[in-house]
């Protein structure tokens, strides 16, 4: 790829743009819909970069297919109605064989063949997401939505744009319209992460995978929706323009040439007993699976005959859903113990008699916190039902009072830490009971397995193991202690030979300059996720600055509310935090720096873009930073100008009370010619 670009000039720069965008998005495909990457982290990156810094210099040159677009955009105020050209419906359920040899008993009649022949179906997976439509022109994504009531829904276009598995530009050229159906979800792995995070931040957790996904989605801030990994997998066309395609099964090869993730796990069935017998295997099989599925979807695969089907008014006579019942067991809570996290919130766990659930032995279950027991009244020796969250994260559903003999034992919370003994307090309004000592062991190796996690600091040769060896023999105390350990010292643990050492030191040298909203994350500040962390490193620009920011100057970050502002402000004022950056800097750990333009013709002069513009709102955006300027997402006092497109609302008419100079779209960019001259 670097000797392709070479050979362009700064003539040719347009060009160069489109050649990276085509070959960011083809490593994009490769990694999130292929799942076979063929670069390293690093080197996307630096293409990434490389496009980003270009598109800042010529952003007249942004395209809507662009990478950069996805990264999420400022807090809109509210979704817009979107009315959907072909109803989504919704699907009839069949539970069980039986139910579903009536649906084919109906299909034969449908379409006049006889009771005995077979009808050809195509078996889906049904993945237990959100439904979404995704709205193309020529190629190119104009819109997405979500089906909403099957007739109206909302549009969700800002944030479906930061999922990295829905094409912004489709590999086959397709004129006219074309609107692809698909299902949102959430995969397991990330469901834990950010459940993960919100229980340490004290917010309530999603109940399941969906859940989580249908909150994702519907962020009013894309930014949140972008530091969540979503994905798709595509199913269905509604309006299909030119499209000419007679069978299901033509339809999934055509979404797969087109750049569509489509579920690889279907088949063609013949006849009911193929379908049951598909539905049976998946029922089994699907604990395995890295995502949730509730079902199986069995569809008619001739469009001819789907014709003759028709559709009524909630389902089409041509589909319907397998569903599988929920799984849930009976079991005997042994004992509550209490873990302490990061940031020193005791969690009580139920110790269960293990019992098999949902494919795998479960003996431990999360209870949250106090709260939580309370409210279910679960207690030692209690009958519980269980299920999995999900199917991911054992949970008791409820308890089983009729089977108490009055030897239960009531769970109260302890007042002192069972790690290190400490003082335990419970703030008002927080859901968490916390160790208050900082030093408490257990906190300290939650602290450092974060800051070396992947998506902080990336240090892949020190793991949870060597970490726990490391703080119980004092040589770790925090994250900045991992600078100043040496190859003999690993070597000399138990099971850490000599090469497992080296790679672990060659690790820590690596992560020396990481990028600064890695760094940040890294420090694992309540409140303070990837999205935070980046908002700080591109206000704030380098550590420094932030170091000195008051809990007013955060403030002024666009999105960082004033209980992160605290949290922030409060981190890096504790003594233990300057001893631990001073670690930091003497080990010459030299986060890269975020450079802003801070000079220009619009120096000190704040934008705000509202309503419909004819551009992507971050393309203006980047030609008032370009000139020096700042763009925010809310008008107030401090902003110097509104630019208000169709359908402007609140803001304007805020603009207009506050005396802030409103202009068109027209004089804007008479403006910005001005000044790029």
């Amino acid at each position: 790829m670097d000797n392709q670009l070479s050979f362009f000039d700064n003539n040719d720069i347009k060009l160069k743009m489109s050649v990276l965008r085509d070959e960011i998005n083809r490593h994009i495909h490769l990694y999130y819909v292929d799942v076979n990457p063929q670069i390293s982290d690093a080197d996307y990156d630096k293409l990434f970069r490389e496009l980003k810094s270009l598109e800042e210099k010529y952003p007249e040159y942004i395209t809507s297919d662009s990478p950069t677009q996805r990264v999420g955009a400022a807090p809109a105020t509210d979704f817009a109605k979107v009315i959907h050209g072909k109803p989504m419906l919704s699907l009839d359920n069949a539970f069980g064989p039986d139910e579903f040899r009536d649906f084919d008993r109906r299909v034969k009649k449908g379409i006049n063949v006889d009771v005995d022949s077979t009808v050809e179906y195509v078996c889906e997976l049904k993945i237990d997401g959100l439904s979404v439509s995704l709205n193309y022109i020529d190629s190119i994504l104009q819109n997405a939505a979500t089906r909403g009531d099957g007739t109206i829904g909302e549009d969700i276009t800002q944030n479906v744009r930061t999922i990295n598995a829905v094409p912004l530009k489709l590999k086959v050229d397709v004129p006219g319209k074309l609107e692809v159906r698909g299902e949102i979800y959430l995969p397991h792995a990330e469901f834990i992460r950010i459940n993960a995070e919100r229980e340490e931040a004290d917010e309530q957790l999603f109940a399941n995978p969906r859940n989580a996904a249908a909150g994702s989605i519907r962020q009013l801030d894309s930014r949140v929706t972008a530091s969540r990994k979503l994905s798709i997998f595509c199913y269905a066309v509604g309006e299909q323009g030119s499209l000419a395609i007679n069978s299901h099964v033509e339809l999934l090869k055509f979404l797969k040439k087109a750049g569509f993730p489509v579920n690889e796990n279907y088949i063609i069935a013949y006849g009911a007993d193929d379908v049951i017998n598909f539905c049976e295997k998946w029922d089994h099989k699907r604990h395995d699976l890295p995502y949730d599925i509730d079902g199986v979807v069995i569809k008619v695969n001739s469009y001819t005959d789907q014709a003759r089907l028709g559709a009524v008014s909630h389902h089409p006579r041509w589909a319907v859903a397998y569903k599988y019942a929920p799984e849930q067991a009976i079991t005997t809570i042994i004992d509550i113990i209490v873990q302490v996290g990061r940031t020193g919130a005791l969690t009580p766990v139920a110790v269960m008699e293990p019992v098999l659930l949902s494919g795998s032995t479960v003996s431990r279950a999360t209870l949250h916190n106090e709260d939580e027991i309370r409210r279910k009244d679960v207690r030692v020796g209690d009958k519980v039902i269980i299920q999995k969250a999900g199917e991911i994260i054992p949970e008791v559903v409820k308890v089983v009072t009729e089977e108490r003999t009055g030897a239960e034992i009531e769970f109260v919370m302890p007042v002192f830490c069972p790690i290190c003994n400490g003082e335990v307090q419970k703030v008002e309004g927080e859901a968490a009971a916390r160790c208050i000592n900082y030093n408490c062991s257990q906190q300290m190796k939650g602290r450092i397995e974060h800051f070396v996690s992947r998506n902080a600091m990336d240090i892949s040769g020190v793991g949870v193991e060597l970490i726990d060896l490391l703080v119980d023999q004092g040589l770790l105390i925090d994250p900045g202690d991992i600078y100043y350990l040496t190859k003999e010292q690993l070597s000399a643990l138990p099971r850490m030979g000599e090469k497992s050492a080296q790679n672990a030191i060659a690790a820590i040298e690596k992560s020396k300059n990481p990028d600064l909203s890695r760094l940040i994350y890294a420090f694992g500040i309540r409140y303070t996720g990837e999205m935070t962390a980046d908002l700080l490193a591109n206000h704030f620009g380098n550590m420094q600055n932030i170091l000195t920011a008051t809990k007013e100057k955060l403030e002024e970050v666009p999105g960082i509310g004033g209980q992160t502002a605290k949290a922030v402000a409060e981190f890096f004022a504790k003594d233990i935090s300057r001893v631990m950056m001073k670690k930091l800097l003497d080990a010459e750990v030299n986060p890269t720096e975020k450079v802003a333009i801070t000079d220009g013709p619009l120096k000190g002069k704040t934008f705000v873009f509202t309503g419909a513009i004819s551009v992507p709102r971050e393309v203006a955006e980047a030609r008032v930073k370009n000139q020096g300027g700042k763009a925010s997402s809310s008008v107030s006092k401090l902003t110097d100008y509104v630019v208000a497109g169709d359908k402007a609302g609140s803001k304007a008419e805020k603009a207009q009370k506050l005396g802030v100079t409103i202009l068109t779209e027209d004089e804007f960019n008479t403006m910005m010619q001005e000044y790029e001259k």
